[in-house]
Protein backbone atom coordinates (compact mmCIF):
# COMPACT_ATOMS: atom_id res chain seq x y z
CA UNK A 1 0.00 0.00 0.00
CA UNK A 2 2.55 2.36 0.96
CA UNK A 3 5.27 2.59 -2.08
CA UNK A 4 7.33 5.19 -2.15
CA UNK A 5 8.15 8.12 -5.28
CA UNK A 6 11.02 8.21 -6.28
CA UNK A 7 12.48 11.69 -8.08
CA UNK A 8 14.36 9.65 -11.14
CA UNK A 9 14.00 12.26 -14.14
CA UNK A 10 14.86 15.99 -14.59
CA UNK A 11 11.54 17.08 -15.05
CA UNK A 12 9.91 16.28 -11.69
CA UNK A 13 13.49 18.05 -10.35
CA UNK A 14 11.81 21.10 -11.73
CA UNK A 15 8.46 20.52 -10.48
CA UNK A 16 10.12 19.97 -6.68
CA UNK A 17 11.97 22.68 -7.51
CA UNK A 18 9.14 25.10 -8.36
CA UNK A 19 7.16 24.16 -5.63
CA UNK A 20 10.35 25.44 -2.88
CA UNK A 21 11.02 28.35 -4.83
CA UNK A 22 7.57 29.38 -4.36
CA UNK A 23 6.96 28.29 -0.60
CA UNK A 24 10.38 30.18 -0.16
CA UNK A 25 8.93 33.60 -1.97
CA UNK A 26 6.40 33.74 0.77
CA UNK A 27 7.10 36.16 3.79
CA UNK A 28 8.39 35.02 6.94
CA UNK A 29 5.26 34.86 8.73
CA UNK A 30 3.30 33.08 6.60
CA UNK A 31 5.59 30.29 5.68
CA UNK A 32 4.09 26.60 6.70
CA UNK A 33 5.12 23.63 6.88
CA UNK A 34 3.39 20.44 5.61
CA UNK A 35 0.66 19.65 7.59
CA UNK A 36 1.13 16.39 10.05
CA UNK A 37 -2.13 15.06 10.26
CA UNK A 38 -4.41 15.78 7.36
CA UNK A 39 -8.08 13.83 7.40
CA UNK A 40 -10.75 13.18 5.11
CA UNK A 41 -14.33 13.27 4.99
CA UNK A 42 -14.78 10.79 2.01
CA UNK A 43 -17.81 12.25 0.21
CA UNK A 44 -19.60 11.66 -3.29
CA UNK A 45 -19.36 7.84 -3.39
CA UNK A 46 -22.79 7.07 -4.33
CA UNK A 47 -23.04 10.24 -6.29
CA UNK A 48 -20.26 9.53 -8.32
CA UNK A 49 -22.02 6.17 -8.72
CA UNK A 50 -25.38 7.19 -9.95
CA UNK A 51 -23.84 9.59 -12.60
CA UNK A 52 -22.69 6.40 -14.12
CA UNK A 53 -25.75 4.20 -13.88
CA UNK A 54 -24.15 2.07 -11.04
CA UNK A 55 -25.24 1.06 -7.99
CA UNK A 56 -24.44 2.95 -4.46
CA UNK A 57 -21.88 -0.37 -3.72
CA UNK A 58 -20.05 0.57 -7.03
CA UNK A 59 -19.22 3.82 -5.72
CA UNK A 60 -17.91 2.46 -2.39
CA UNK A 61 -16.06 0.22 -4.03
CA UNK A 62 -13.88 2.54 -5.99
CA UNK A 63 -13.59 4.80 -3.63
CA UNK A 64 -11.72 2.11 -1.42
CA UNK A 65 -9.43 1.96 -4.13
CA UNK A 66 -8.00 5.22 -4.18
CA UNK A 67 -7.18 5.38 -0.67
CA UNK A 68 -3.88 3.36 -0.99
CA UNK A 69 -2.92 6.35 -3.70
CA UNK A 70 -3.55 8.55 -1.00
CA UNK A 71 -1.93 7.76 1.50
CA UNK A 72 1.49 7.11 -0.46
CA UNK A 73 1.81 11.05 -1.70
CA UNK A 74 0.73 12.04 1.49
CA UNK A 75 3.37 10.23 3.30
CA UNK A 76 5.87 11.36 0.38
CA UNK A 77 4.98 14.79 0.96
CA UNK A 78 5.85 14.31 5.00
CA UNK A 79 2.40 13.88 6.38
CA UNK A 80 3.00 11.51 9.24
CA UNK A 81 -0.99 10.73 10.11
CA UNK A 82 -3.92 10.45 7.55
CA UNK A 83 -7.57 9.96 8.52
CA UNK A 84 -10.34 8.94 6.67
CA UNK A 85 -14.16 9.19 7.91
CA UNK A 86 -15.09 5.60 6.60
CA UNK A 87 -18.24 5.01 8.67
CA UNK A 88 -20.06 6.76 10.92
CA UNK A 89 -22.76 6.75 13.43
CA UNK A 90 -25.21 8.18 11.06
CA UNK A 91 -24.35 5.84 8.57
CA UNK A 92 -26.33 2.72 10.38
CA UNK A 93 -29.27 5.08 9.03
CA UNK A 94 -28.90 4.20 4.97
CA UNK A 95 -30.61 1.21 3.48
CA UNK A 96 -29.72 -1.95 5.45
CA UNK A 97 -28.87 -3.53 2.20
CA UNK A 98 -25.97 -1.11 1.73
CA UNK A 99 -25.01 -0.63 5.57
CA UNK A 100 -24.72 -5.17 4.79
CA UNK A 101 -22.24 -4.31 1.68
CA UNK A 102 -19.96 -1.94 3.59
CA UNK A 103 -19.86 -4.45 6.44
CA UNK A 104 -18.70 -6.97 4.55
CA UNK A 105 -16.55 -4.81 2.65
CA UNK A 106 -14.81 -3.81 5.17
CA UNK A 107 -14.01 -7.15 6.32
CA UNK A 108 -12.53 -8.18 3.44
CA UNK A 109 -10.37 -5.09 2.03
CA UNK A 110 -8.88 -3.84 5.82
CA UNK A 111 -6.91 -7.15 6.06
CA UNK A 112 -4.81 -6.18 2.37
CA UNK A 113 -4.34 -2.84 4.10
CA UNK A 114 -3.07 -4.20 6.93
CA UNK A 115 -0.17 -6.58 5.35
CA UNK A 116 0.95 -3.43 3.68
CA UNK A 117 0.91 -1.46 6.55
CA UNK A 118 2.82 -3.60 8.12
CA UNK A 119 5.34 -4.55 5.28
CA UNK A 120 6.34 -0.33 4.82
CA UNK A 121 6.17 0.04 8.74
CA UNK A 122 3.07 2.10 9.27
CA UNK A 123 0.54 1.93 12.27
CA UNK A 124 -2.81 1.42 11.95
CA UNK A 125 -5.18 2.78 14.03
CA UNK A 126 -9.24 2.56 14.57
CA UNK A 127 -11.48 4.69 15.86
CA UNK A 128 -15.08 4.44 17.27
CA UNK A 129 -17.57 2.17 18.85
CA UNK A 130 -16.58 -1.36 19.27
CA UNK A 131 -19.72 -2.60 21.00
CA UNK A 132 -22.00 -2.51 18.10
CA UNK A 133 -19.47 -3.53 15.23
CA UNK A 134 -19.13 -7.31 14.43
CA UNK A 135 -16.90 -9.42 17.53
CA UNK A 136 -14.59 -10.65 14.25
CA UNK A 137 -14.33 -6.94 13.14
CA UNK A 138 -13.19 -5.83 16.15
CA UNK A 139 -10.86 -8.44 16.52
CA UNK A 140 -8.97 -7.65 13.64
CA UNK A 141 -9.09 -4.25 14.31
CA UNK A 142 -7.46 -5.06 17.75
CA UNK A 143 -4.50 -7.56 16.59
CA UNK A 144 -3.85 -5.20 13.86
CA UNK A 145 -3.33 -2.46 16.36
CA UNK A 146 -1.10 -4.36 18.43
CA UNK A 147 0.82 -5.50 15.50
CA UNK A 148 1.78 -1.96 14.04
CA UNK A 149 1.54 -0.25 17.14
CA UNK A 150 5.38 0.08 17.08
CA UNK A 151 5.70 1.14 13.75
CA UNK A 152 6.79 4.24 12.90
CA UNK A 153 7.31 5.29 8.83
CA UNK A 154 3.42 6.71 9.68
CA UNK A 155 0.12 6.29 11.24
CA UNK A 156 -3.45 5.31 9.62
CA UNK A 157 -6.79 6.05 11.09
CA UNK A 158 -10.00 4.59 9.90
CA UNK A 159 -12.98 6.15 11.81
CA UNK A 160 -15.62 3.20 11.36
CA UNK A 161 -18.48 3.46 13.81
CA UNK A 162 -17.84 7.29 15.14
CA UNK A 163 -18.72 10.61 16.14
CA UNK A 164 -16.97 12.86 17.26
CA UNK A 165 -19.57 13.98 20.10
CA UNK A 166 -19.82 10.09 20.56
CA UNK A 167 -15.98 10.18 21.44
CA UNK A 168 -15.85 13.09 23.80
CA UNK A 169 -19.69 11.73 25.69
CA UNK A 170 -17.51 8.74 25.99
CA UNK A 171 -14.47 10.05 27.26
CA UNK A 172 -16.20 12.32 29.86
CA UNK A 173 -17.90 9.32 31.10
CA UNK A 174 -14.36 7.45 31.28
CA UNK A 175 -12.77 10.32 33.22
CA UNK A 176 -15.28 10.80 35.83
CA UNK A 177 -15.54 7.11 36.74
CA UNK A 178 -11.43 7.02 37.48
CA UNK A 179 -11.84 9.69 39.32
CA UNK A 180 -9.66 11.74 37.68
CA UNK A 181 -9.95 15.80 37.73
CA UNK A 182 -11.55 16.76 33.78
CA UNK A 183 -8.64 19.31 32.53
CA UNK A 184 -7.73 18.89 28.78
CA UNK A 185 -5.48 16.58 29.01
CA UNK A 186 -6.77 14.20 31.07
CA UNK A 187 -10.03 14.38 29.01
CA UNK A 188 -8.00 13.96 25.62
CA UNK A 189 -6.22 10.82 27.31
CA UNK A 190 -9.40 8.98 27.44
CA UNK A 191 -10.17 10.37 24.20
CA UNK A 192 -9.97 7.34 20.66
CA UNK A 193 -7.65 10.04 19.09
CA UNK A 194 -5.90 10.93 22.45
CA UNK A 195 -2.39 9.44 20.75
CA UNK A 196 -2.95 11.28 17.60
CA UNK A 197 -1.47 14.76 16.89
CA UNK A 198 -3.68 17.47 15.90
CA UNK A 199 -5.63 17.89 12.84
CA UNK A 200 -4.04 20.11 10.43
CA UNK A 201 -6.12 20.16 7.20
CA UNK A 202 -9.84 18.44 6.52
CA UNK A 203 -10.67 18.12 3.32
CA UNK A 204 -14.63 17.30 2.36
CA UNK A 205 -14.51 16.09 -1.24
CA UNK A 206 -17.88 16.16 -3.95
CA UNK A 207 -18.61 20.35 -3.37
CA UNK A 208 -20.28 19.21 0.34
CA UNK A 209 -19.15 22.15 3.68
CA UNK A 210 -19.99 20.57 6.48
CA UNK A 211 -18.09 19.02 9.18
CA UNK A 212 -20.59 15.91 9.82
CA UNK A 213 -19.26 15.03 13.48
CA UNK A 214 -16.04 14.01 12.58
CA UNK A 215 -13.09 14.55 15.15
CA UNK A 216 -14.34 17.44 16.77
CA UNK A 217 -12.06 17.85 19.53
CA UNK A 218 -8.95 17.21 17.25
CA UNK A 219 -9.82 19.37 14.39
CA UNK A 220 -10.04 22.61 16.54
CA UNK A 221 -7.53 24.64 14.83
CA UNK A 222 -7.23 23.11 11.67
CA UNK A 223 -7.37 24.13 8.25
CA UNK A 224 -10.39 23.18 5.70
CA UNK A 225 -10.55 22.48 1.57
CA UNK A 226 -13.72 22.11 0.19
CA UNK A 227 -13.37 20.62 -3.22
CA UNK A 228 -15.81 19.75 -5.87
CA UNK A 229 -14.03 16.62 -6.96
CA UNK A 230 -15.84 13.11 -5.74
CA UNK A 231 -14.28 11.40 -3.62
CA UNK A 232 -13.78 8.21 -6.19
CA UNK A 233 -12.14 10.43 -8.45
CA UNK A 234 -8.90 11.40 -5.65
CA UNK A 235 -5.52 11.22 -7.14
CA UNK A 236 -2.32 12.13 -6.91
CA UNK A 237 -2.63 15.46 -8.68
CA UNK A 238 -5.57 16.58 -6.35
CA UNK A 239 -3.33 15.84 -3.50
CA UNK A 240 -0.52 18.30 -4.54
CA UNK A 241 -2.60 20.79 -5.33
CA UNK A 242 -4.33 20.77 -1.44
CA UNK A 243 -1.09 20.34 -0.47
CA UNK A 244 0.41 23.63 -2.09
CA UNK A 245 -2.43 25.57 -1.46
CA UNK A 246 -2.30 24.54 2.77
CA UNK A 247 1.43 25.58 2.28
CA UNK A 248 -0.04 29.36 1.33
CA UNK A 249 -1.75 29.59 4.10
CA UNK A 250 -0.82 32.00 7.30
CA UNK A 251 -2.04 29.93 10.46
CA UNK A 252 -2.47 31.90 13.68
CA UNK A 253 -4.16 29.62 16.28
CA UNK A 254 -5.90 32.49 17.95
CA UNK A 255 -2.76 34.60 18.52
Amino acid sequence: MLVFFSVKDRSLFNFFKKRRTRADSLPNDCQTQMPKHVAFIMDGNRRWARRRGRPAFYGHQKGAEVIDGVVRRLFDRGVSTVSFYAFSIENWQRPKDEVDFLMKYVMQEMPRHIKSAKKEGARIRFIGRRNVLPKRMVQMFERAERDTAENTAGTIVFAIDYGGRDEIIRAANAAIESGAPVTEETLEGFMDTGDLVPIDLVVRTSGEQRISNFMLWKLAYAEFSFITEDWPDMNEKIVDRILDDFAGRQRRFGK
